[in-house]
């Protein structure tokens, strides 16, 4: 099985898309944000979409072949990559 690079919570937190491949799979995690304050994120509210696709092409000309979206927690970004890793 694959070793795929996640990046930790706080990436999504501050609302960054993250991309990353593993052969021939390429991935895109995109954080849905919900703040409890104008400082501080709602973590529980907030989620991670994933979706991924196969070839050379770049997200917006490929078809997606999966998606699936994740709680924005350490279980959630745990669950994220083992799904990854078994798309691979």
């Amino acid at each position: 099985m694959p070793d795929i690079y996640i990046p930790t919570l706080l990436t999504f937190a501050n609302n960054n898309i993250f991309t990353g491949s593993c052969g021939n799979m390429r991935f895109r995690i995109a954080p849905s944000v919900v703040m409890a304050t104008p400082k501080e994120v709602d973590m529980a509210a907030s989620s991670m979409f994933v979706e991924i696709w196969r070839g050379e092409k770049c997200y917006d000309l490929s078809e997606m072949e999966q998606s699936q979206t994740f709680p924005m927690s350490e279980e959630g970004r745990q669950a994220m990559k083992t799904w990854l890793e078994e798309n691979a």
